[in-house]
């Protein structure tokens, strides 16, 4: 007979939503990322902040993003290959300690007051160069926990997870900086680390729908044709070639906000840090609504790439004007809604597009040209910012993000928005062809 507890769980996963929780691997994943990504939302909060103490620049929050995500442009790609050819649990729990390490060093040098600028620009980097190995294993881990059946519907989870993630942590990590400091918030990122890596080392690897691993690279030439292969896949596959340039690109103009909100809620809202906390967590709200609409809203459908980007573009001139708080908190609802219909419908789109094979490298193309949008947006609207105001920055980018989206339709309809329907040999090669070999 099956307990009431089981059944319910039955009901839960069966339902069109929520399929990938029928894996008991998904669910002690998503369980300690979505434990870990609360703290790393307090963290990105609590450094910008302490950032702009220190500095009173925003330019400084451009350097420090550049800091942090130029290790992913130069080293995603080479990582989307260790995540074709490794392990990627084994991979995951190297990355996740090291980010571990460097919250608990940025706590320690807060603590003792001996904390400078330059020791967070630094710290950013070291962050960075692990997120460059963490971002495409982790992207493409999703597929290992729950198959090619349920990976759109595991995708549409984790960006709600994240987004779930990005409402608590940055509200937390207002009244923790206003009640402790911010060191508070670095210590409970430390913390949180261990639930993540506590589930990876719950999972079981037997249970693991593991697809084809390439061998691993052993010269130079090697590690080339393996990048080379992933990203002539990216650019014969116009949904995969359109998903990745749309998301860059909106990203790289109009999703600067760990950037320009921290001084927009200083200087045009005249708010403190509980306030940026909450503005970013407003942002998280409209996030989540707009993950939860992708679990919930069957295929994926990639003209809301285009839908999302216009969603944002309009929101975030409007908030440009606002000078009032409540009004500017509805509008980084919208700002998060657009922003993330944009965003995870390009991550599913093509993680439902790539044959597995080169699931590791294609996503790694997409999470290093959206990590590049970071410090080559972050540095300009950073720049701008510190010229003319955050507002003008914030207006600016909406302007631009419309064009994209305007562009997106134009292309889309073009054919762009159409996935391939045999993924499996969709590259030319099927799974076990050339230097591919099972597990």
């Amino acid at each position: 007979m099956i307990g009431r507890a089981t059944f319910a769980r039955e009901r839960l996963t069966g339902s069109r939503g929520v399929t990938a929780f029928q894996h008991r691997n998904y669910r002690l994943f998503f369980s300690g990322q979505l434990i870990s990504l609360v703290g790393t939302w307090m963290q990105q909060v609590a450094q910008a902040w302490l950032v702009l103490q220190l500095t009173g620049d925003p330019i400084w929050l451009g350097i420090v993003a550049t800091a942090q995500f130029l290790p992913v442009m130069v080293l995603g790609l080479f990582a989307g290959v260790a995540a074709d050819a490794l392990p990627k649990r084994r991979v995951l729990l190297a990355a996740q300690t090291a980010m571990m390490v460097l919250a608990f060093v940025l706590a320690a040098l807060v603590i003792t007051g001996v904390v400078q600028v330059w020791m967070i620009v630094l710290l950013a980097f070291l962050l960075g160069i692990a997120n460059a190995v963490d971002m495409p294993v982790r992207q493409s881990f999703a597929v290992e926990l729950v198959g090619r059946e349920h990976v759109g519907n595991a995708v549409a989870l984790n960006s709600a997870m994240f987004n779930g993630a990005r409402i608590v942590g940055p509200a937390a990590a207002g009244l923790a900086i206003g009640a402790f400091g911010v060191a508070a918030a670095f210590l409970i990122n430390g913390l949180s680390f261990l639930a993540v890596m506590i589930g990876l080392r719950l999972i079981d690897e037997r249970e693991l729908q593991l697809p084809p691993r390439i061998d691993r690279p052993t010269s130079a030439r090697a590690v080339v044709q393996n990048l080379a292969e992933g990203l002539d896949y990216v650019r014969r596959t116009p949904v995969v070639l359109l998903a990745v340039v749309v998301v860059g690109s909106v990203a790289t103009v109009g999703m600067n906000w760990g950037v320009l909100i921290p001084a927009f809620a200083q200087g045009e809202l005249k708010s403190d840090a509980a306030g940026y906390g909450f503005l970013m967590a407003a942002s998280g709200v409209g996030s989540l609504l707009a993950a939860l609409r992708l679990v919930f809203g069957g295929r994926p459908r990639p003209s809301r790439l285009a839908i999302g980007a216009l969603i944002l573009g309009v929101a975030s001139v409007a908030l440009a004007a606002s000078r009032v708080f409540p009004a500017s908190l509805g509008l980084m609802v919208v700002v998060g809604f657009g922003s993330i219909l944009m965003a995870a419908t390009g991550n599913t789109t093509i993680q439902m597009a790539v044959p597995d094979h080169l699931r590791g490298r294609v996503m790694s193309v997409y999470t290093t040209v959206f990590s590049a949008s970071v410090p080559i947006g972050g540095l300009a609207m950073g720049a701008v910012a510190s010229g003319l105001g955050a507002s003008v920055a914030i207006g600016l980018g909406g302007i631009l993000t419309l064009a994209v989206g305007l562009g997106a339709l134009v292309w889309g309809r073009r054919g762009a928005f159409a996935i391939p329907a045999s993924p499996a040999t969709s590259a030319g090669l099927a799974p076990g062809a050339g230097a591919v070999h099972p597990r």
